[in-house]
């Protein structure tokens, strides 16, 4: 794949992200829409379901390296995981434990657990968990690219953290609530999810990039993505007890250096940057040059 004209990852579909991403014709997918693999649960709810349950997924080649790649689309019920969709995901795992590609890639753009489907997905989403997990464990990266507007939330928002490496572009959003669930668990005193600056500062790519939830952040560009993704084939991190002991005291060292702080701004601002009100302004390159300043957590790339 050659440079040319700037394409936005967060306007393409699942698949037109597939075939910009990947090198040119690679990829082939296993159970596309010709199969007519869907949902059992939305047509007796008299929903519309999609031939694909809204998940493409298969084998690809990225810089010359074969690799399995899943692509939620967002424009199908906001990218939601069901009990086929989900199914797809961990079955792409387990190949990926049999036929040991360079890594796997998810193209993540999902609200969380389908709710027409809400026990369904729960376990579909746990079982990806274990999947993913299972894949790192055999020594083959995981990699998670988060740039679709719909952003990555719920469900997927823990399994892309799951990962060994993560990408996400300025406009990417990644929580675990999204900004409407949390107004309605809590009242929107809580949290206004009408205040689209309160949203991206908290949410957004930005954030999480500063924070080291993200290992790279890009602009919203294909080959932006493209060249990270292939920057990140080998970002294999080892999954032991210690790497999770070494996480959790740095997600408690942050818990407690943001004690009695409300906002991202004033939490940028206590981490040493002295323009954080400007943050959301800058390009991912700016942000980018903010974060040598910052303390990497450890274990981050």
């Amino acid at each position: 794949m050659t440079s040319g004209p700037r394409i936005s990852f967060a306007e393409c579909s699942a698949r037109e992200r597939i075939q910009r991403l990947f090198d040119a014709g690679s990829f082939h997918e296993w159970l596309p829409p010709a199969a007519r693999v869907m949902s059992p649960h939305l047509a007796q709810l008299g929903v519309p379901a999609a031939f694909d349950d809204g998940v493409a997924v298969g084998r690809a080649r990225l810089d010359g390296r074969g690799v399995f790649v899943a692509a939620q689309e967002g424009a199908f019920m906001g990218g939601g995981v069901g009990e086929v969709h989900g199914a797809k995901l961990v079955g792409l795992f387990k190949r990926a434990l049999r036929d040991r590609p360079a890594a796997v890639l998810l193209l993540a753009e999902s609200g969380g657990v389908r709710l027409h489907e809400a026990n369904a997905g729960l376990i579909a989403v746990s079982e990806v968990m274990r999947a993913l997990l299972d894949t790192r464990a055999a020594g083959i990266p995981v990699v998670v690219l988060i740039g679709g507007s719909n952003g990555c939330f719920g469900g997927m928002g823990i399994v892309a953290r799951c990962a060994d490496h993560l990408i996400i572009s300025d406009i990417g959003r990644l929580a675990m609530s999204g900004p409407e669930v949390i107004e309605a668990s809590h009242g929107v005193e809580e949290f206004d999810s009408r205040d689209r600056a309160l949203v991206w500062r908290t949410t957004g790519g930005k954030h999480r990039y500063l924070e080291g939830d993200a290992d790279q952040l890009v602009a919203d560009d294909v080959q932006a993505f493209r060249t990270a993704a292939v920057a990140a084939l080998s970002a294999h991190r080892p999954l032991t007890l210690a790497a999770l002991q070494a996480e959790h005291a740095m997600l408690a060292q942050r818990l407690h250096a943001a004690e009695g702080i409300d906002d991202a701004v004033a939490l940028w601002h206590q981490q040493g940057i002295a323009n954080a009100a400007q943050v959301l302004d800058m390009d991912a390159a700016g942000v980018r040059a903010l974060r040598p300043a910052l303390a990497e957590p450890e274990g981050a790339a």
